[in-house]
């Protein structure tokens, strides 16, 4: 399997991100079931449900059963999301593993997937900035919107930097520079034999 440019990844979260906000409604994953892009793609349409989300349950409004819904719906889609980053570090360890890592490879600190779970909530930052300096309402004061640029210029070179990181990264792994190791990240909340709340209450 070729490596991945980040270009590419970038402009698949890109276009979940704006498929998304279409209709404010899931989107049909446009590439083949099974592949890189579909998993890119449903990895960042999990990112942006549970942006939304996240947005909706601070209302000072909301109702106290909706917050715990709400709560749940948001546990239920970060597994979800954790599920979809050990995908995304299944494919990267097909992409090298016909490299031999050199003997005083080196081991990164966090895994390509997490690397990507980054750059694909920073296009969900970028693109709700984006809105923030487009504001047109009488309560988006001048200095509302210069702030928010200046915010946005700091994400935008985040995303310069994170793209290299991530080819940078996958050229360490080709050269056998680095080496690919990847942990499970063994969440214990949702699991009903892990979280003493649950199982204490089995019946």
């Amino acid at each position: 399997m070729k490596a991945l440019e980040a270009i590419k990844a970038v402009s698949i979260f890109q276009q979940s991100v704006q498929d998304w906000h279409k209709k404010e409604a899931p989107h049909p994953n446009p590439f083949p079931e099974g592949s890189l892009e579909s998993t890119l793609y449903q990895k960042n349409h999990i990112d942006t449900i549970q942006w939304h989300i996240e947005d909706e349950i601070r209302r000072p409004d909301i109702a106290l059963e909706d917050v715990v819904a709400l709560k749940r719906k948001i546990d239920k889609l970060n597994q979800d999301r954790t599920d979809m980053v050990e995908k995304l570090d299944d494919f990267v360890i097909d992409m090298f593993r016909s490299v031999t890592p050199k003997p005083d490879a080196r081991l990164n600190s966090e895994s390509p997937a997490w690397l990507l779970d980054r750059m694909s909530i920073l296009e969900l930052k970028i693109y709700h900035m984006e809105e923030q300096v487009s504001r047109k309402d009488a309560s988006a004061t001048k200095e509302h919107i210069a702030k928010c640029q200046a915010k946005l210029d700091v994400l935008l070179d985040q995303r310069e930097d994170l793209k290299k990181c991530l080819d940078e990264l996958f050229s360490d792994y080709s050269q056998g520079i680095k080496k690919v190791k990847v942990y499970r990240q063994m969440k214990m909340y949702n699991d009903q034999n892990l979280n003493p709340s649950l199982y204490k209450n089995q019946k």
